[in-house]
């Protein structure tokens, strides 16, 4: 007989809210349970503990599993609420029908299942969604002593796994940047300054040693002498924030070599719990080693320079002085300063573009010779090897090529149409320090007459290579068919005149 013959309530049905009027309607003689009037006294309890719950529960009853539930249920049922009344659980949850029956297998077997955080894929508004949920199953044993159903407890759990999930990845994400910070980062925990977290640059500060659960002073043994340990219980005692800049420490970064000095900026920040207790210290900076080193560089370049400036407004002097002395006119005189002054200034160009670190001989020889290539029409041949030459050699060589060439061209192979120049140079290797040997040959001139007397630019070429350190040496004949100059520099300065 289909249909409910019964016209008033039952009574293990009252107080159940909407689920006791569903239940009340429903044609349950269309089920494999039957009608509500031959239902056992184990069901109908079941039912009326389970109707009065405030927690959502679903009875899964008889070997198909007919859901019976409470009105807490509803609201995880979502959209399938009430079509999942009275239906049997593998079609009502099709989507897990293969978790579902071994639920039943094991409850009805008169076994107990219970998961914690169990991550399943629902259906419940048409549309797939991924859900956690505890889950807790017990069989329900009926007037024959056997299982006749089971009782399962639902608490969803999506909002909170998913609040869970995340706050850790914002916490992975935060360590992630911890370890990844530029500056080192470390986190010492209570009086003896226990090592609780550090990040990849603090291991690369301190040489990758094990110290993390270690106290400082047993961690970085060598730290002790230095003081950092007293400075770092003041913070924990006085509770006040401490800033270091460019702070000297030194550090066994590597045990087989002696302690290495670095310099730090850090700031020691005090950790406070929720009732403002310091437990322990924070500390974030950077190493400033090669800052601090660069700086030092800075103040030598500037210092450097500043000997240079002199060296060259000395050169100036004596260039001028000695053209003016010996310069027949002023207009002769000016022209040979001009001359000088721009071969020196082209000299310092190319030194500059190479932040004074040196040269190449291509472009030193290269830059001298170009006001004259426009005259000689490329009669000027230069080849040797590339050479990387001192800044003082740079300068001497410049001003000894400039005034070579203004000699070939006011008196020598370049004053007529065929005259050439050779400029050729390698180094000699067999000395104490390697030597520069370079060759200005002068060829197809007038005839060459030897000077009654040295002027200034001869000696200028012969001595610019002989003052100081520089310890070079240039020679200049007068042969008939051409000047020749031979110049012998050093390429280092020997060690017992460094």
């Amino acid at each position: 007989m289909h249909g409910n013959l019964r016209t008033a309530p039952a009574d293990f049905l009252a107080g159940g809210g909407e689920m006791s009027a569903l239940m009340e309607k429903f044609d349950w003689a269309a089920t494999s349970i039957g009608s509500m009037e031959m239902w056992p006294q184990s069901l109908r309890t079941t039912i009326s503990i389970m109707l009065r719950s405030p927690i959502p529960m679903v009875l899964l009853w008889g070997p198909d599993g007919i859901m019976i539930y409470n009105d807490a249920y509803t609201v995880f049922a979502g959209g399938r609420h009430p079509r999942l009344l009275g239906s049997k659980v593998l079609e009502g949850w099709a989507e897990v029908a293969d978790f579902n029956a071994h639920v039943m297998r094991v409850g009805m077997a008169g076994g107990t299942l219970s998961y914690q955080d169990q991550e399943l894929t629902l259906h419940r508004n048409n549309v797939p969604e991924q859900v956690w949920m505890n889950l807790d199953y017990s069989p329900v044993i009926d007037e024959t002593g056997k299982p006749g159903g089971v009782l399962a407890i639902v608490v969803e759990t999506t909002e909170r796994v998913q609040a869970e999930r995340r706050i850790k990845a914002e916490k992975d994400r935060l360590r992630e940047l911890f370890h990844q910070a530029p500056g080192f980062m470390v986190i010492w925990n209570g009086p003896d300054h226990v090592f609780e977290l550090v990040n990849e640059a603090y291991y690369q500060l301190v040489g990758r040693r094990d110290i993390i659960g270690k106290p400082l002073l047993e961690a970085l043994p060598e730290i002790g002498s230095q003081g950092f340990d007293k400075l770092l219980t003041h913070v924990y005692e006085t509770q006040e924030t401490y800033v270091g800049r460019a702070i000297s420490v030194y550090l066994n970064r590597n045990s087989s070599q002696e302690p290495e000095q670095r310099f730090l900026d850090f700031v020691f920040q005090p950790i406070r719990d929720g009732e403002g207790r310091v437990t322990g210290i924070f500390a974030e900076g950077s190493d400033v080693t090669e800052r601090v080193r660069s700086e030092e560089h800075q103040l030598l370049l500037l210092n450097e320079l500043n000997h240079r400036v002199k060296n060259t407004l000395a050169t100036v002097q004596s260039i001028t002085s000695q053209t003016l002395r010996t310069a027949g006119s002023m207009q002769a005189a000016q022209e040979a300063i001009e001359s000088r002054l721009f071969a020196l200034s082209r000299a310092h160009d190319v030194l500059t573009r190479e932040n004074w670190d040196g040269a190449w001989i291509r472009e030193v020889v290269g830059q001298a010779m170009q006001p004259f290539q426009n005259i000689a029409h490329n009669r000027i041949h230069c080849h040797g090897d590339e050479v990387r030459l001192p800044p003082n050699i740079t300068l001497a060589l410049a001003m000894a090529l400039q005034e070579l060439a203004t000699n070939a061209v006011k008196y020598g192979s370049l004053s007529n149409e065929s005259g050439t120049v050779q400029i050729t140079w390698h180094v000699d290797h067999t000395r104490e320090v390697p030597h520069l040997l370079l060759k200005w040959e002068e060829k197809d001139g007038p005839s060459v007459v030897p000077p009654s007397r040295r002027g200034f630019g001869t000696r200028l070429v012969e001595r610019s290579l002989a003052q100081g350190q520089l310890a070079g040496e240039a020679r200049i004949e007068f042969a008939t068919n051409g000047v020749v100059c031979t110049i012998d520099a050093p390429l280092a300065i020997p060690e017992e005149q460094a």
